[in-house]
């Protein structure tokens, strides 16, 4: 482990890789990463899975089991990313026990094809839960409006969540919100709501993506603020942290033994070349915090990754002037709103990718 990771997870930051595949697994390459690099979690999406199952040879055994199932590519889908799922689960048993359950953890998604089919998600995270049947597991539900409700219901059944694809302060809220209902309803429905645990997944680089070309359409003096949106929104997000956790609602949950929903910062590698390949990591650093990688990134900070201790709390005034310089210029709101939509529809996407890729290898057995 290098210094600079070293000194994040002794911070309190939980390095999580964004990425997941068969080979990964069977290789030793995931254990390698939590011995060497302090990888403490991971995290999937349709994307990540569409990408892995492109390559047949990982997955030929799994395939052809499938098809002598008689499985179509759905059902294919489900079998094998829940066994990738469950292997990774178990390989990070012992940091899950190791942390009591704070890290340790796997996230698989429901069908991005049920981002707005609340009664569907719920069912479907339910499946997903007892399919994978490790407690070390995060079911990740989008925060679309229809997700909100599942996101409640899927954490009253004592299901642990990931929420994900949250862009904007208010959506954020209403996840929080969202999440302090579960927890009540599942000890009213008899769980350990000490044994749930959650993470709000909050996107960065896609924010700066955005904002950027729009920055680009004003003045020279626009051009300043290229490059601050996606750290300021995210730090903002993490002010909502300390202050909803601290709130007088949140107290009667953490008296029940209820754990915080920690803030994940997600989309953490770059898009802009000219951004510094650890910006979204070193620009977001503080304690009780979570930076879920892609393995890029991950390399960048291993390799080159400073350490400036809490780049976020002495940096919430500031981030609170950029966010309303950048606002009188820029409709943040539509920004979001847009943001997530087209994230919606980009993992649709990958999903319909997925199945194609898998009824070509079905056939083909």
């Amino acid at each position: 482990m290098t210094e600079t990771l070293k000194q994040l997870t002794d911070l309190g930051v939980s390095v999580w890789l964004d990425d997941l595949s068969r080979s990964r697994i069977t290789s030793g390459n995931l254990q390698s990463l939590i011995d060497n690099k302090s990888v403490r979690g991971v995290t999937t999406n349709p994307t990540i899975f569409a990408g892995a199952l492109a390559n047949a040879d990982d997955y030929r055994d799994a395939v052809a089991s499938c098809r002598s199932k008689g499985l179509d590519a759905e059902e294919s889908i489900f079998e094998i990313t829940s066994e990738d799922v469950r292997m990774a689960c178990d390989i990070f048993m012992p940091l899950f026990e190791e942390s009591s359950g704070v890290d340790g953890r796997v996230s698989i998604e429901v069908s991005p094809l049920l981002a707005n089919d609340t009664q569907r998600t719920i069912e479907q995270a339910k499946l997903l839960w007892d399919k994978v049947g490790r407690e070390n597991l995060l079911i990740k539900i989008p925060a679309t409006k229809e997700g909100l409700p599942a996101i409640t219901e899927v954490l009253a059944a004592g299901i642990s969540v990931n929420v994900t694809l949250i862009f904007s302060l208010d959506r954020y809220a209403e996840v929080i919100d969202a999440y302090m209902q579960g927890i009540r309803r599942a000890n009213e429905n008899g769980h350990d709501v000490s044994k749930i645990h959650s993470v709000a997944s909050f996107f960065v680089s896609r924010v700066d993506a955005s904002v950027d070309k729009l920055l680009e359409e004003h003045s020279a003096d626009a051009a300043k603020l290229k490059g601050k949106a996606a750290i300021a929104n995210a730090r903002l997000a993490y002010s909502l942290f300390l202050d909803e956790f601290v709130s007088a609602k949140w107290k009667p949950l953490a008296d029940l033994g209820a754990n915080p929903q920690r803030p994940l910062m997600a989309s953490t590698g770059v898009k802009n070349p000219e951004y510094p390949e650890t910006l979204y990591v070193t620009e977001l650093a503080a304690p009780n915090l979570v930076n879920t990688m892609p393995e890029k990134t991950l390399d960048a900070t291993y390799e080159r990754g400073s350490f400036s201790g809490d780049t976020i709390t002495p940096n919430l005034e500031n981030a609170a002037s950029e966010w309303q310089a950048i606002g009188q210029l820029v409709d943040l709101r539509a920004v979001t709103n847009h943001l997530e939509l087209d994230g919606v529809e980009k993992f649709k996407q990958s999903w319909q990718e997925l199945i194609e890729t898998v009824e070509k290898a079905l056939d083909n057995e």
